[in-house]
Parts: structure tokens; sequence; C-alpha cells
């Protein structure tokens, strides 16, 4: 059975020598991730911060529920989407024009 191991807030498979695979945030799932779930709870961070859960399939729905009715889920993205996208937190504010 594959070990699981944090990276960059990431939780990855790693199947021996295989190159590792990020999987589902759903607890005891070990389904391979398809899904990203940008949230971000009010009360603890900035407007602009975005934290993530990874999502399979089968949880996508129910974990997005959970975000959803505490107001915490901004969005949900394919996987392959979010590996093209610069992370929010990385983006440089918006440059004020000079006077």
């Amino acid at each position: 059975m594959p070990s699981r191991v944090r990276v960059g807030g990431v939780i990855l498979n790693v199947p021996g020598s295989e190159p590792a695979s990020p999987i589902c945030s759903a607890k005891g799932c070990r389904a391979d991730a398809v899904w990203v779930l940008a949230w971000n709870n009010p009360k603890l961070h900035t407007p602009d911060r975005r934290k993530t859960w990874l999502a399979c399939e089968e949880h996508r729905e129910y974990l997005s529920k959970f975000l959803g009715v505490r107001g915490f889920l901004k969005d949900v993205v394919p996987l392959e989407d979010w590996d093209s996208q610069e992370p929010l937190e990385r983006q440089e504010p918006p440059q004020s024009p000079e006077a």
C-alpha cells in the first residue's frame, strides 16, 4: 500500500519509486484527485487567500457541500487546469497608476 506524504499542503501517494500523484483529501480515501476545491475561512484568512482540498470524482460533491454550507468554498477547478494556473497567493498585487 502506498504511503502518504504532504508536499506544499498537498497530500501525495508515494507508491515506492513511482512518481507521486495527488490523492483525495476525504478521510480514508486513497483515490487519485481530479478536482481542486479552493476555499478560505473569512474569520481566519484574508479575502484573497486560498486554501485547497483535493477531491476524487466520488468525493467532489460531498467536500464541496461541506465547505459550501460554511460559506468557505470559492472555486472548484479540474486538477489539470489548476496545475497550469499561477496560485492566487503568488500573484502580484495590482500596481497603482503613477501620478
